[in-house]
């Protein structure tokens, strides 16, 4: 069995890895009065610091509860202490009857999840429908996430469905594999826009840079079909084609067997996704597409939660051989790390790509570190 089947016969084992802790949410019968509450209920985390005037409220925000004592109940949201008392009765009685509570209480060790863990398991907030955004064939675009390589692109609404949108990498794309950029007008479902070259990204490394992407300069059109954001056409087409001496400088690193991938030509691009949102995410989707003569399969998901951890994930599988080796790239990008604004509003975390490296083994051929930003709230 060759060392891309194993990997994608491991990809199960590793989305349970992350999705196990949230299949142990444990129903316990006596009285949880200090717990953080897990950000399970965006409309309840917004609810909450809308009543106390937090302007945005974050849905993934980190509230911790304490009713221990009668006479000094508070929640702490984000590090800023509130008296219970400040919340409407219905508010208070939401809060104190969560029943995603985190037992701050409790203590744990190494055998608590063979006493308690798999007592009693809950399996709801594992999948939920999608937001009415994830599933607009005109909205769609508007995204308030930023991510420095690869990724959904960063999208801004000028009036509704009219918006920009703009992404370093291909959607597809991992760290410093390719010189790709690009910059989109939105109107009703459809997509224009042009895309460039900025070398500097992929010069940052100076090895395994035989499987690269290269683009020169052109445009694309595409179109999300109103039945749902679910399947998106269109085109793209090469119209700056590369020098003698820019050919010269992407085939530097090339070997008998492995060529890096100079686009060059006109290209139909497709994608069927399904959105969703798994373990609480606020944007998440599986998707099946052909990008520039290339397949690709994987999941990306924004504010996925765990145990009160709130992370990023994204696994793309090109399994295509017509242009380069085929590689699975995985970005794991954790937020809460940083206070005050940066708390809820910047990720950050390894970004890396798994493939056939220079010297023929299956490897690294890529590792970087990735950051995202969010803007405003989510949606």
């Amino acid at each position: 069995m060759g060392s891309s089947k194993k990997l994608l016969l491991l990809l199960p084992l590793i989305i349970f890895l992350f999705a196990a802790p949230a299949f142990s949410q444990l129903d316990d019968e006596e009285r949880v009065d200090y717990f953080q509450m897990e950000p399970l209920d965006d409309s309840l985390f917004i609810k909450i610091q809308t009543e106390i005037l937090i302007d945005p409220p974050d849905p993934k925000a980190e509230i911790i509860v304490d009713l221990r004592d009668p006479n000094n109940q508070t929640v702490s949201i984000k590090g800023t202490l509130y008296p219970f008392l400040a919340f409407t009765p219905e508010t208070r009685a939401r809060i104190a009857t969560y029943p995603f509570k985190l037992n701050l209480e409790e203590q744990v060790n190494y055998t608590t999840i063979f006493t308690q863990v798999f007592d009693k398991v809950k399996f709801s907030k594992i999948l939920e429908p999608p937001t009415l955004f994830q599933i607009s064939s005109t909205l769609q675009y508007i995204n308030p996430f930023m991510q420095f390589f690869g990724g959904e692109r960063f999208g801004i609404s000028i009036k509704k469905d009219i918006g920009i949108s703009f992404g370093v990498g291909t959607p597809y794309s991992g760290p410093l594999e390719t010189n790709f950029v690009e910059a989109n007008f939105h109107i009703l479902g459809l997509k224009a826009g042009f895309f460039t070259k900025v070398d500097a990204i992929t010069e940052l490394k100076q090895t395994n840079n035989h499987n690269n992407l290269y683009a020169t300069g052109g445009i694309h059109l595409s179109y999300v079909f109103p039945l749902g954001n679910f399947l998106e056409l269109g085109f793209l087409n090469v119209t700056e084609q590369p020098g003698e001496k820019l050919l010269a400088k992407y085939r530097q690193f090339d070997t008998g067997e492995y060529k890096a991938y100079i686009l060059d030509d006109i290209y139909f691009n497709w994608e069927f996704r399904y959105p969703l949102r798994f373990l609480g995410s606020t944007r998440a989707k599986f998707y099946i597409a052909q990008f520039v003569d290339e397949l690709h399969f994987g999941f990306t998901g924004r504010e996925l939660s765990i145990a009160g951890n709130v992370f990023d994930l994204r696994f793309d599988a090109m399994t295509t051989k017509k242009h380069r080796q085929p590689q699975y790239v995985l970005d794991v990008l954790v937020q809460q790390i940083f206070e005050s604004w940066a708390f809820s509003s910047l990720a950050i975390g390894p970004s890396a790509i798994l493939s056939k490296t220079e010297t023929g083994g299956f490897g690294f051929t890529s590792i970087f570190l990735n950051i995202r930003f969010k803007v405003g709230a989510s949606l």
